[in-house]
């Protein structure tokens, strides 16, 4: 579903990944989609995507997907495997929940340029600090 205006507000203050073009799409329990359109200022010497466009946008997505109804969890670890060069000009990452624990959660994003090319695979544990 389409994220709240309230959703939109609260992660405007991520202001890393804001700021450098990240926009949220859908929002469900436990479930993010956020995206980026591609811009020069992405791309690495050798004109590529630069693999912190990626990983920015994966963190951005987890931190919706986890936080979206109330501000309570922290990454307590992210693996991160570039798998191929963005093509075309905007990246998604689709984060889904695969496992939701009393404390912690596990949760893997996908990105993909939009060409469908999945371009990077990150699995991430979430540590709940609000009890």
């Amino acid at each position: 579903m389409k994220p709240s205006e309230k959703t939109i507000q609260m992660f405007m203050k991520d202001r890393f990944a804001t700021d450098n073009g990240a926009v949220i799409e859908e929002v469900d329990d436990h479930y993010a989609k956020c995206s980026l359109r591609i811009e020069d200022r992405h791309r690495n010497a050798m004109g590529a995507v630069m693999g912190g466009v990626y990983f920015t946008l994966a963190d951005f997505a987890l931190a919706v997907a986890s936080n979206w109804q109330k501000m309570e969890n922290v990454s307590l670890n992210s693996e991160i495997t570039y798998l191929t060069a963005a093509k075309g000009e905007r990246l998604t990452a689709e984060a889904v929940c695969v496992k939701s624990g009393r404390t912690t959660g596990y949760y893997r994003i996908d990105v993909r340029d939009d060409l469908g090319n999945l371009t990077a695979a990150v699995t991430a544990t979430t540590y709940r600090v609000a009890k």
